[in-house]
């Protein structure tokens, strides 16, 4: 199941459009808000579909009857460009479980790449509901290897993967090796270069939430 976000008009497409404008993006911190708030919206979204539980609530006049979370998710997130997005999400399921994982481009004087990862720092996901966040969902091979590697933490009952952007052909990926993942993002684009960037995309979202980095 794929949710776009921007097929249909809402606050979500204006953050997309700041994300991509080279005349916003030097502002380090608005594209981290962007990322967070485009987060927000995301984890608003899910939560629809989430299960609930009534539950009798005490107020100072007298009992109130509310649905509420039946059970907490596990947020996941990619290091070091999730993090913005992750926070988003986290500013919602405030009480929710977190893991973080790197994963990374190692990239071949070819111009081909590897996906190393070294990194995983995560609680037990067994029957539990996992979020994974990463802003730019390209190839999906990232994705892929790191949902591979969480659910040897424990098999999650459900995987939701909540991009800023998100590729044709990640999704497609992603899709024939993860058939049951459900994919949330704020808008979809259909071309990827030769080097894995998507295309109009953004550009490096790590490097523009965080700095550019050294590739050794």
């Amino acid at each position: 199941m794929i949710y776009n976000l921007s097929e249909q008009h809402s606050l979500v497409s204006n953050w997309v459009s700041e994300l991509r404008d080279v005349d916003v993006q030097h502002d380090r911190m608005r594209f981290r808000r962007n990322l967070e708030r485009i987060g927000e919206a995301i984890a608003y979204e899910i939560s629809k579909i989430l299960p609930f539980e009534e539950r009798e609530i005490t107020t100072p006049l007298g009992t109130a009857v509310s649905k509420v979370l039946k059970e907490q998710p596990v947020l996941a997130t990619i290091l070091r460009a999730g993090i913005p997005l992750h926070q988003g999400l986290l500013n919602f399921f405030d009480r929710a479980d977190n893991a973080f994982i790197s994963a990374y481009r190692k990239h071949n004087k070819d111009g081909s790449f590897e996906i190393n990862l070294e990194y995983i720092s995560c609680p037990d996901l067994e029957n539990r509901i996992l979020i994974i966040s990463d802003p730019m969902l390209a190839t999906g091979s990232s994705l892929v290897k790191t949902i591979h590697h969480l659910r040897e933490e424990g098999p999650p009952k459900e995987i939701h993967v909540v991009a800023a952007i998100a590729c044709t052909v990640g999704i497609e990926y992603v899709k024939r090796e993860q058939p049951t993942v459900k994919i949330w993002c704020g808008d979809i684009d259909d071309e990827l270069t030769a080097k894995g960037y998507i295309v109009p995309g953004l550009g490096d979202a790590g490097d523009l939430a965080f700095g550019v980095k050294t590739q050794n």
